[in-house]
């Protein structure tokens, strides 16, 4: 795979993971991770993360 590839793919994969994020905020869905509730704050703080990521995986792409 050349680095066009990997990089667009992994900024698709990012944003996918982002609007995950974004879905489980804005609709209230609960999370557990070993008798641990994941705080909704944290989903706002990976999304903005993923897709900042995502952005410029995709940037990456199209200027390689």
């Amino acid at each position: 795979m050349d680095p066009k590839s990997f990089s667009g793919l992994a900024g698709i994969i990012f944003l996918l993971v982002s609007l995950a994020h974004l879905l489980r905020a804005v609709m209230n869905w609960p999370v557990v991770v070993a008798n641990w509730s994941v705080p909704m704050w944290l989903s706002w703080i990976a999304f903005l993360i993923a897709g900042a990521l995502g952005f410029l995986g995709l940037m990456l792409a199209a200027h390689s």
